[in-house]
């Protein structure tokens, strides 16, 4: 097998454009990379990454594994902030949010709830058979942008 090392691809038609054959597969200019989807359409890479996630216990004492959280808050029963490494750009960004039931049954709703959108960190809450309560545990994945 032979091995190809090289710092630099430059596209033929533009410096900009990597093609396998006659498709583009990877396009950039403006600090943002797309790569060819399904059909013709271009997914830009950026805005599909998760740019925060995170998993941690429902007291929201350490975090079990995280992508861009610096720390956590516990600011109640069953409620708690995720405080971000890195800024988002805006408030209007995405976050897909589920919690762990801390009962195993009941007679209640049951739901989680993300309040407090910040450029900084987002809060997240829980509630359960009728109450607030700490979940057993939390996930969060925000996807947006940076600042």
């Amino acid at each position: 097998m032979s091995e190809v090392i090289l710092d630099t691809i430059t596209g033929k038609s533009t410096a900009t454009t990597i093609t396998i054959g006659s498709t583009p597969v990877v396009s950039s200019s403006a600090n943002s990379m797309t790569i060819r989807g399904e059909g013709t359409a271009q997914t830009s890479i950026q805005q599909g990454l998760a740019k925060v996630w995170a998993s941690y216990p429902g007291a929201a004492g350490s975090i079990n594994d995280s992508f861009n959280v610096s720390s956590l808050n516990d600011t109640a029963a069953g409620q708690s902030d995720m405080n971000f490494s890195n800024n988002m750009s805006n408030i209007y960004y995405s976050i897909h949010s589920t919690q762990q039931l801390a009962a195993s049954g009941g007679t209640g709703i049951f739901y989680g709830n993300v309040f407090g959108y910040g450029t900084t960190k987002c809060g997240m809450s829980h509630f359960e058979n009728g109450s607030v309560v700490d979940p057993t545990r939390y996930h969060g994945t925000i996807t947006g942008d940076l600042a």
